[in-house]
């Protein structure tokens, strides 16, 4: 009876074998494998996007335009305070337009040239598809560079 016994624990721990074989190779090849190749090839082909898209001022990074950034004083255009997540780093053409006359009357900017800025700054339409919107850390740097003694102590 317990030489019957042992047969079948053997018998069972060679039919997990294969299971635990397959597990190792499924976790080393999805696990490990894909992601270093998705990974590597997303430094060589698109190394800008595949590390964040960081944006530099001055030699210093100052964010991302992936990310949203945390825009506070009157003088810059602000993030959307609606977005569930709050990093979506884009305002409508028309939040853009909305806060024109805060950063003029904190600066002294003339309306029509933050129009331009913002003008020259909108994305997203494709033919007919699409919103347009407003990368906010692209306008406010094109801001800072445009205007710089408006924004020399802020920099």
């Amino acid at each position: 009876m317990k030489d019957r016994k042992s047969r079948l624990n053997e018998k069972e721990r060679a039919s997990y074998k294969p299971i635990i074989g397959i597990t190792i190779i499924s976790l080393l090849m999805c696990g490990l494998s894909f992601p270093l190749l998705i990974t590597g090839l997303a430094q060589v082909l698109l190394s800008n996007q595949a590390n964040g898209q960081i944006v530099q001022l001055n030699g210093r990074s100052v964010g991302s335009t992936l990310i949203a950034q945390n825009f506070t004083l009157p003088i810059f255009f602000h993030p959307r305070n609606d977005s569930a997540s709050g990093v979506d780093p884009h305002i409508t053409l028309q939040d853009a337009y909305a806060q024109i006359s805060r950063i003029h009357n904190a600066t002294g900017i003339p309306s029509s040239a933050l129009e331009e800025i913002v003008n020259q700054n909108t994305e997203g339409v494709l033919l007919i598809f699409g919103s347009p919107y407003v990368n906010v850390l692209r306008v406010n740097l094109m801001l800072i560079k445009t205007f710089p003694s408006a924004y020399k102590d802020s920099v």
